[in-house]
């Protein structure tokens, strides 16, 4: 027997975690990286090293694979196409990619299919930006660029016309949203199947540090069983709606009044999903995985009452593994993932994940992990 081989385009911790989801399955895993020392290179066998937004490079790559996916967005919409008229296994298609690639694109489809969303509009120049936010009751508003934001890049908190300027300066179209009064984040994550299949994970709360994600709890605490049912259905109406194969991620606004609006969509593995690694009965990597070659779909369910994932983020203590010790000997529940990738200040290199049935405690000891891990915490 033959088992397939998956290509992945991207060489980052979402890729490292998906193939390390593979192995027991046998899946054969074959790696499109920018360098040698990215997260997932240092872990996959077959590494093509290349450049992601060459054509003939992706074509290369994709000689001998079963099936092409991503851990980002990033790839030439056009280029996927090109794949897919070749006869190449792309998942996420091309059509379902581009709601994720392009945030113009992706509000347009949102308002199409009756999705909630926060008032918006593209606008052309920091005028335009001021009059829009004249339409939605006045500044604050927030502007981003359509392409290539990630962890807060691209994303703009606008208090007056001046602030506006430097949005445009990235020669790309900017999206400007109302400021949304929201009680807190949330993430509905789905995993869809190209014959239809598709599980929703408990929907959690996602808290966000200077727009960087700190800390998830699973699932999110005090959510009515109605808001969160309503949001699963969203992200599997969204998911079908676009044809999605594989993760999706639906990034929510819970409002002050009570309801949910779609902030971002992510069609790859996802950080609100990470969680699911020590928590759910199978993983959002596995799933994937298994989405991608066209599997039956793992039970999504958790494992225990309550799962806190907190990330660690570069501080100004480089020699993470000499925290180990205190860590594991606090806390022999503990479950370290870290990402091979060298130490600077905000940068994701790791994430701990802490289960249990006390929720104060399970959140105490994630985030005295991470924040020993970072070197914030020191006893």
């Amino acid at each position: 027997m033959t088992f397939p081989v998956v290509g992945m385009v991207g060489g980052g911790q979402l890729a490292r975690m998906t193939h390390e989801a593979g192995i027991p399955l046998g899946i054969r895993f074959k790696l499109l990286s920018d360098t040698p020392q990215d997260s997932a290179a240092q872990v996959v066998s077959d590494v093509v090293i290349g450049d992601y937004r060459d054509l003939e490079t992706l074509r290369a790559f994709a000689r001998g694979c079963d099936v092409i996916t991503f851990d980002h967005e990033h790839v030439p919409i056009e280029h996927l196409r090109a794949l897919e008229a070749d006869g190449i296994a792309v998942r996420p298609g091309p059509d379902a990619l581009m709601h994720a690639a392009d945030k113009g694109v992706m509000r347009a489809k949102l308002d199409e299919i009756g999705a909630p969303s926060p008032r918006h509009r593209i606008v052309s120049d920091p005028a335009d930006a001021a009059a829009f936010a004249a339409e939605v009751g006045g500044f604050p508003v927030i502007l981003k660029t359509v392409r290539g934001g990630y962890d807060g890049k691209g994303v703009w908190f606008v208090r007056t016309p001046e602030d506006a300027e430097a949005p445009f300066k990235a020669g790309v179209p900017v999206l400007a949203e109302e400021k949304v009064d929201f009680a807190r984040e949330l993430a509905a994550n789905i995993v869809r199947s190209p014959h239809g299949q598709a599980v929703a994970y408990p929907v959690v709360e996602s808290i966000q540090v200077d727009g960087v994600c700190d800390t998830v709890i699973a699932p999110a605490p005090n959510l009515s069983e109605a808001l969160a049912g309503e949001a699963q259905a969203l992200a599997l109406r969204i998911a079908k709606e676009l044809g999605v194969t594989g993760h999706l991620a639906v990034e929510l606004f819970e409002t002050t009044d009570g309801r949910i609006l779609v902030n971002e969509l992510a069609m790859r593995p996802h950080n609100s999903g990470h969680w699911t690694q020590d928590g759910a009965i199978t993983s959002q990597f596995a799933n994937h995985v298994r989405a991608v070659l066209d599997l039956p779909l793992g039970d999504p369910r958790p494992r225990a009452r309550w799962t806190v994932m907190a990330n660690v983020l570069g501080g100004d203590y480089p020699d993470m593994y000499a925290a180990y010790l205190h860590c594991m000997a606090h806390d022999p529940q503990l479950k370290i993932h870290m990402y091979g990738k060298d130490v600077k200040h905000g940068r994701k290199v790791g994430h701990v994940n802490t289960y249990g049935d006390d929720l104060d405690d399970v959140l105490e000891r994630a985030r005295h992990a991470a924040g020993y891990l970072r070197g914030t915490i020191t006893a």
